[in-house]
């Protein structure tokens, strides 16, 4: 327990940007339902705060992670098919506030991303990797299925990529994946991956928060829904609504009156 104690870190940046930290190198930075509780009890804080704008999940070490822990995976061979259940649910509780947090997220991903560290970078709004980034969805090789993240992976490498890496658990590449639409950019090494984090969060600073909020939520929508009478009309009421609110007021006046909105920073 003690190795665990500062397994998941929150580290707040300047101008509204919190990083929530995997900080277990040795471990290639593997999860069990210590950390996974840890994990969302992190996002949860930073979804609460009014002051974070922006939240970055990344990690520290060589991997991003190799996904469940040995450990974990042993007691959980040992366990009641309940005791299973609410295990797998947690991780289930996890991937769900991670996909629906409030702020942006940006995933940073360097090294392995093998198994349920995959379902975490599908959760993420906007994902940057290093060239040498390697993919896995590993769990057919121990006799298992990604079940829990696969509602988020498919969605982000569509069902005919998916029916491939479940069912071959091959490695792909970080190109792969940015083809498939799990990854958005692909950079040379950490080093280019954190300077293009740094340029991504200074677009981000443009742009309104609650706008940014409402502009998340419209995308679960919309998905995967019929273009019918309901539809259409909702959307109308979305930016009706944000027209009128106080953020959206702003940005207009800003904009009609070419001067700053009050949300973007003095030095932008």
């Amino acid at each position: 327990m003690t190795e665990q104690e500062n397994a998941v870190l929150l580290k707040r940046r300047a101008e509204g940007i919190t990083e929530v930290v995997l900080n277990r190198p040795d471990k290639r930075n593997a999860f069990d339902d210590v950390i996974i509780q840890q994990l969302i009890n992190a996002l949860t804080e930073v979804n609460d705060d009014a002051n974070t704008k922006v939240v970055i999940l990344r990690s520290e070490g060589k991997h991003f992670s190799a996904g469940a822990d040995l450990g974990w995976m042993r007691r959980m061979a040992d366990n009641t098919r309940q005791e299973n259940l609410d295990d797998s649910r947690e991780l289930a509780r996890l991937m769900n506030v991670l996909n629906h947090l409030s702020k942006p997220v940006i995933g940073l991903v360097q090294g392995a991303a093998f198994g349920g560290a995959v379902g975490l970078a599908a959760c993420c709004d906007i994902v940057i990797a290093t060239e040498k980034s390697s993919f896995c969805l590993s769990e057919v090789k121990l006799g298992l299925i990604p079940a829990v993240i696969s509602p988020y992976v498919v969605r982000a490498i569509g069902e005919r990529q998916a029916r491939r890496y479940f069912i071959s658990a091959e490695v792909f590449t970080a190109r792969q994946a940015e083809e498939y639409g799990l990854v958005h950019i692909v950079c040379d090494d950490v080093e280019a991956m954190e300077a293009r984090c740094n340029e991504m969060l200074e677009q981000l600073a443009l742009n309104g928060p609650e706008a940014m909020k409402a502009a998340k939520d419209l995308v679960f929508a919309v998905s995967h829904k019929p273009i019918e009478d309901a539809v259409i009309d909702d959307t109308a009421h979305r930016i009706a609504d944000i027209r009128v609110g106080e953020e959206g007021q702003e940005g207009l006046s800003a904009f009609l009156n070419k001067r700053r909105a009050n949300w973007i920073p003095e030095n932008k």
